[in-house]
């Protein structure tokens, strides 16, 4: 049986893997529009800083985190000071860092599934009267789906294995912060904790392999009733 410390940590990172992948949805949407679809000066740019978390280590993206919000960072002293929000050391912080890692994975499947949309449909719906906004609504976003809901349960799956960019950003406090991977972590630090380390380690793999699965079949799932296929 699991203990109320390690239940703890399980919601909580279900809490924080939803929040994660939720927020990064539209800002997905809009970086992946942009990329596939505007001729934007310095578009390259934006490419290498959406995907930079994929080959940055993780310590590092949090090291960045901690500079930009943290209390003394330009961004997070602005929140701290008028609105009384501190995202360092805080649940908060722990959705931040796993929506930064789960960010580029979600840009990526939702781009090559509206590079695979064909631009035909959207001007063939601009010709018959239909707006940019509702060509996109009733058109490209339809076809987007499959690739929407991909990166959707991968940008869940990676935050709930996020680590590094957690710890060195939101640090490791019990019931705010420690996420089934600090958990894990935790439990092999203090003597006699293999045996919560070990089913802590079980509950990730069987997430991740759900998540994963899931992932399979909603992308399926989107494309029948998209495509009829």
């Amino acid at each position: 049986m699991l203990s109320a410390v390690e239940i703890e940590a399980f919601s909580l990172s279900l809490r924080v893997a939803l929040l994660a992948s939720a927020s990064c949805l539209l800002p997905a949407l809009v970086v992946a529009w942009v990329l596939s679809r505007t001729r934007l000066p310095g578009k390259s740019v934006l490419n290498v800083i959406a995907h930079a978390p994929l080959v940055l280590p993780p310590v590092v993206i949090g090291y960045l985190l901690l500079l930009t919000f943290g209390v003394r960072g330009p961004v997070g002293a602005w929140l701290n000071d008028t609105f009384g929000i501190r995202l360092v050391f805080s649940s908060t912080g722990a959705v931040l860092a796993a929506a930064v890692m789960a960010f580029p994975l979600m840009v990526r499947a939702i781009r090559l599934s509206l590079d695979a949309v064909d631009q035909g449909l959207e001007f063939a719906a601009r010709s018959l009267g239909a707006s940019p906004f509702d060509a996109f609504l009733t058109i490209t976003l339809p076809l987007m789906l499959p690739g929407i809901l991909s990166g959707l349960i991968m940008a869940f799956a990676a935050s709930l294995g996020e680590f590094g960019a957690t710890i060195t950003f939101a640090s490791n406090v019990e019931g705010e912060t420690r996420t089934l991977p600090l958990a894990i972590y935790t439990a092999t630090q203090v003597p006699d904790g293999e045996a919560a380390a070990l089913r802590l380690v079980v509950i990730a793999i069987i997430l991740s392999l759900l998540a994963l699965g899931l992932s399979e079949a909603a992308e399926r799932w989107a494309r029948r009733t998209v495509y009829g296929s």
